[in-house]
């Protein structure tokens, strides 16, 4: 019998406890050392939209969607930010990734602005396959202090255009968050 990878999507308000928990997990087994997930980057993924894969009833998938406010220069855009892009490691390479991402850009599309994320080394190709750009100004974050450049960003931020008119030229600033600020 063939198995159906099935995608859920729901806001972090109306998954069950056994979901969010099953999404936790994922994260924090998928994640490597030199990168692993920490409680501030599950925060991060709360709040806004998840987008699940199941088969049957394990969790081999997910991704979240936050609202944040990016600024391009000046100009504040409302930003789809994606967070806790995970697959499974026994199930890569068989497009849930895809769906994931599918379902996360219609999202953008159809409520915000644009669309960013913080790219790893290995998920670069992944997100420019699918039309993600590396944003080519530096990166900045808005602290208690003020802006402050993120230099170790540059590069690594990728966004999604969708509507606004973007100058790529300018800065890019992210809001205010606990935990690392992309």
């Amino acid at each position: 019998m063939c198995r159906m990878t099935e995608i859920r999507t729901a806001h972090t308000a109306d998954l069950d406890e056994v979901s969010l928990g099953a999404a936790r997990r994922l994260l924090w087994d998928v994640f490597p050392e030199d990168d692993a997930m920490t409680e501030a980057d599950w925060e991060h993924c709360l709040g806004g939209m998840h987008v699940l894969a199941w088969d049957d009833d394990e969790l081999i998938g997910h991704a979240a969607l936050v609202m944040r406010r990016l600024l391009v220069g000046e100009r504040a855009l409302r930003t789809g930010y994606v967070e806790g892009v995970a697959v499974h490691r026994d199930r890569r390479r068989r497009g849930i990734g895809a769906a994931l991402m599918a379902e996360v850009e219609r999202m953008i599309r159809a409520a915000y602005d644009l669309g960013a994320l913080g790219a790893s080394e290995e998920g670069r190709p992944f997100y420019e396959s699918r039309g993600w750009k590396p944003w080519p100004a530096p990166t900045r974050q808005l602290t208690t202090a003020g802006i402050q450049p993120t230099p170790d960003e540059d590069g690594w931020i990728y966004y999604y255009p969708v509507g606004a008119s973007l100058d790529t030229t300018a800065p890019i600033t992210c809001d205010l968050r606990p935990g690392e600020s992309w």
